[in-house]
């Protein structure tokens, strides 16, 4: 029995981004489902939010991008997580802005056209959402165009399981997208890693 339990739907993008890490990683685990509306997972996460990371008796972690750092930090994995301070900050950066700004420009769009969910209807809101996820993408685009690789640099990082789930929802919504070369070429780079393979490009938007 493996120590390191993941708790969350397989389709959810943000389980998918620590499922992707425990790929990179060579790490064993067990993914369990629970109901994120019962008092046993709010007394892990008030938040009723996925994924919950268990490692052990005693460590309880959520918000994705914390468990995938987390995750690195404990392997030793400079190379997906740099330990010197300017270089884990350019990752970080990155990691923050998916979690921030690309995430919040995509949600309205996201749930009513692909999650077809009844709040999310309006056709303004939705146009508006479009147009703010694809200028999100842009800015992507631009940093990729700047590196030639990848989000942070030349190697790839943590950085690039988060944009890399993120451009992969862009890429498979139902919305009219401007072309991004520099993002179809980093998605293209991304499906040489099986962890992308299984946990993005075969696992719905």
């Amino acid at each position: 029995m493996t120590a390191l339990k993941i708790l969350g739907r397989a389709g959810s993008i943000n389980v998918r981004k620590v499922l992707w890490t425990c790929v990179e990683l060579g790490l064993d685990f067990e993914r369990e489902e629970r109901d994120w509306r019962s008092p046993q997972y709010l007394a892990l996460n008030p938040n009723a939010m996925m994924p919950v990371l268990l490692d052990g008796p005693d460590l309880v972690l959520w918000e994705s991008n914390t468990i995938c750092r987390y995750l690195a930090g404990r392997e030793g994995r400079a190379d997906l997580l740099p330990a010197a301070p300017r270089e884990r900050a350019l990752v970080e950066r990155w990691m923050d802005w998916q979690a921030t700004e690309l995430n919040n420009s995509w949600r309205y769009a996201f749930m009513g056209l692909v999650r077809q969910s009844p709040a999310h209807q309006d056709a303004a809101q939705q146009r508006a959402g479009v147009e703010g996820w694809n200028r999100h993408m842009a800015i992507l685009d631009g940093q990729l165009q700047a590196t030639g690789a990848f989000a942070a640099g030349a190697r790839f990082t943590l950085a690039d399981v988060v944009l890399g789930l993120s451009t992969h929802r862009w890429r498979a919504a139902p919305i009219e997208r401007p072309a991004l070369p520099a993002v179809e070429a980093y998605y293209q780079r991304l499906l040489a890693r099986p962890g992308f393979i299984t946990h993005g490009a075969n696992a719905g938007p």
